[in-house]
């Protein structure tokens, strides 16, 4: 089937009693039961929602995966892949993922023994040089947040099975519509659908899928022991996002690819990130491993002030953390979604106080870049 359609119809059949077309809400805790150890298949709704199960095939239909586990936000989910190691064990990160995945990897997990080394993994002799006889996970987000540097993940996939550890990609800022990590090689694939796959910015929840019958039997325990489930309403409401997934994804990269060409051109622009452009460092990668080059776009100004009245001067985009969703939004990644990061390890990255990130939502094109623009103009 082709990717529309299985946005449309993958994991989801009708509802047998009354024929409902659309998933029900299974908004219930717990189920009856014919008798003691005698039960349809459903116990407790920690463990079991059919809600939950359908949004979960259908992410993991989308992803070319056999299995998907839901969870209540993308960092519990990132959590669950963690707990798959024990204390002793080594990480090797991408040095710019999500700064929330940076703080719950530094000042939790670092805590309760296992290691970290963030490097750029978008050049494959760091991961290399990073690497120790007690690495057991190399985790990779691409493209980054929010610098958007790119890895090669089938390079990737190969030096971590080459050292008998498993790749896990954080796949947020692509959704399945423009790269599917598992057909490159990853193991683990974990997303935000807070972002992308809802669409729609009501809902907070977070989904791994994988292929590996062993990751995912240790996953699926995962879920119901530490219980980080998300609930069958925030389930629905990301099915309800999925079946318009490749139609929003189409409108986000064309109008970010709009307002990247004012944004190539603007004199107050002093760097500008996105992987469409020629110029990237990544381009020819991302050309190679995805489908697109999506709709978040970073440029830096040159300093806190500038990025403050840029901020504060557009009209259609809202100032808001989060991404993803059909309305554009802007940030300052240092103040926001990065502020748990060193800011020397933030200003090595490229994540400086000048820097701006767009979410490109799907209003009018000629409406954003004005808006864009003209925020601009204020500093020019």
């Amino acid at each position: 089937m082709g990717f529309g359609t299985d946005c449309i119809h993958a994991g989801q059949s009708s509802e047998p009693t009354t024929g409902s077309v659309a998933v029900p809400v299974f908004q219930t805790s717990t189920y009856e039961q014919i008798g003691i150890g005698q039960h349809r298949g459903y116990e407790y709704a920690r463990t079991q929602n059919p809600t939950r199960e359908a949004f979960e095939r259908s992410v993991a239909a989308l992803e070319g995966a056999s299995e998907g586990i839901a969870f209540a936000s993308g960092l519990a989910a990132i959590g669950a892949i963690t707990q798959l190691l024990s204390s002793g064990d080594h990480v090797v990160c991408t040095d710019n993922v999500y700064g929330g995945t940076y703080r719950v990897f530094d000042q939790l997990y670092r805590r309760l023994g296992i290691t970290f080394s963030f490097v750029d993994t978008s050049d494959p002799q760091n991961i290399e040089s990073a690497w120790t006889d007690a690495t057991k996970m190399l985790f990779v987000e691409s493209p980054t947040n929010p610098v958007l540097s790119i890895t090669d993940l089938s390079v990737a996939a190969e030096i971590a099975h080459s050292h008998g550890a498993f790749l896990a990609v954080d796949n947020t800022f692509m959704s399945p519509f423009l790269q599917r990590p598992l057909g490159l090689g990853a193991d683990v694939v974990v997303h935000s659908t807070t972002k992308y796959i809802n669409g729609h910015s009501d809902m907070v929840g977070g989904i791994v899928v994988t292929s590996d019958e062993s990751i995912h039997e240790r996953l699926r325990f995962l879920q119901n022991a530490a219980g980080a489930v998300p609930g069958p309403w925030d389930c629905w409401l990301a099915l309800r996002g999925i079946k318009t997934l490749h139609i929003r994804m189409r409108e986000h990269e064309k109008n970010a690819r709009v307002v990247v060409a004012m944004l190539s051109d603007h004199r107050s622009v002093q760097k500008l990130y996105y992987p469409g452009l020629a110029d990237h460092p990544g381009h020819e990668i991302a050309e190679r491993q995805q489908d697109g080059f999506g709709a978040m776009v970073s440029f830096d100004v040159g300093s806190l002030d500038r990025a403050q009245k840029v901020v504060q001067a557009v009209k259609i985009f809202t100032l808001a953390e989060s991404l993803g969703g059909v309305e554009s939004l802007i940030s300052h990644p240092a103040a926001m979604t990065h502020a748990a990061v060193p800011k020397a390890d933030r200003d090595a990255m490229g994540v400086t106080d000048g820097l701006v990130r767009l979410s490109v939502g799907i209003e009018d094109a000629e409406d954003l870049v004005d808006d864009v623009r003209n925020a601009l103009e204020v500093i020019s």
